[in-house]
């Protein structure tokens, strides 16, 4: 089952939400901000992501905390504004009203690559709505420019648009050029982020958009933001991920109150192509900072 949530972001720009569970009744009513218990859960998809990414990780969460998934500005089924904006601020600026209108406080959130980003600048700036922080395979350090040329480049290269559904999975999981080695759900990731119109599959994004908002964690490094959270964070990798081992433990280490954890096998979508093996690192964090 999934139940859409209609929120107002930052600007007045409209948002999706999504809670996700087997059974109506196995989500748990919303905790309000200054009640007697332990706050809700957000799940903060990454760059080209979608709420629905997150499905089976809210499905167990949802049968102890309320748990929601929210499709960003720019994604999903979210409103995509043509003048943006799709800077860092925006994008906090709508988790933070998404955690307010929804009663999640205090919340945790949980983020992939870019959400895990905008997770702990939230966390940063309002401490007093986030009790716990979940970081999965986002680095603190700037990525470079050069990145950024590559991928405009990537994008360009992309054979838009695809006649059919198996055609996205074979070209994102075996063909695209920048693959090292056949990644099935890779091609099954970028899947769920196609919708068919008249021409064939293309993206539910503009990619120019996705650039854009990927000049956040391009160009700057966000340390100090991460040296202001206040909660208990776990700082999750895949060993074939974008974070490398070296790079997550000085993070755990300027964290106040960071722990550090990997799943093995997986690479960059470590949530949504090893789930199991994710959810058996998150549950002991979970259970021990947000106990129920």
């Amino acid at each position: 089952m999934a139940r859409r949530i209609d929120v107002g972001g930052s600007g007045g720009v409209r948002l999706a939400a999504w809670e996700f569970a087997d059974r109506p009744e196995a989500v748990v009513p919303p905790v309000r901000a200054g009640d007697d218990g332990h706050g809700g859960i957000l799940l903060l998809h990454g760059l080209m992501g979608r709420a629905a990414h997150w499905a089976e990780a809210a499905r167990w969460l949802s049968t102890r905390y309320r748990t929601v998934a929210l499709d960003q500005r720019g994604h999903g089924r979210s409103e995509k504004p043509v003048g943006g904006p799709y800077d860092l601020d925006a994008y906090v600026a709508d988790a933070e009203a998404v955690v307010e209108q929804l009663g999640l406080a205090p919340v945790t959130l949980i983020g992939h690559a870019m959400g895990a980003l905008t997770a702990w600048r939230l966390a940063a700036r309002r401490p007093d709505l986030v009790r716990a922080l979940v970081i999965c395979d986002m680095r603190a350090s700037a990525l470079g420019a050069a990145t950024q040329r590559r991928w405009g480049e990537w994008f360009k290269s992309w054979p838009v648009p695809f006649a059919t559904l198996a055609d996205v999975r074979r070209w994102f999981g075996q063909e695209d050029p920048t693959l090292e080695r056949p990644a099935p759900a890779r091609g099954d990731f970028y899947a769920e982020v196609m919708a068919e119109r008249a021409d064939g599959w293309r993206p539910l994004f503009f990619r120019r958009q996705m650039l854009v908002a990927r000049e956040a964690y391009a160009h700057d490094a966000h340390w100090e933001e991460l040296a202001l959270v206040e909660c208990p964070t776990l700082v999750v990798r895949g060993l074939d991920g974008e974070l490398g081992r070296a790079e997550a433990q000085e993070m755990v280490r300027v964290l106040p109150r960071g722990r550090y954890a990997e799943v093995a096998d997986a690479g960059h979508f470590l949530h949504y192509d090893q789930p199991g093996a994710w959810r058996r690192v998150a549950e002991p964090f979970l259970r021990d900072a947000v106990p129920v």
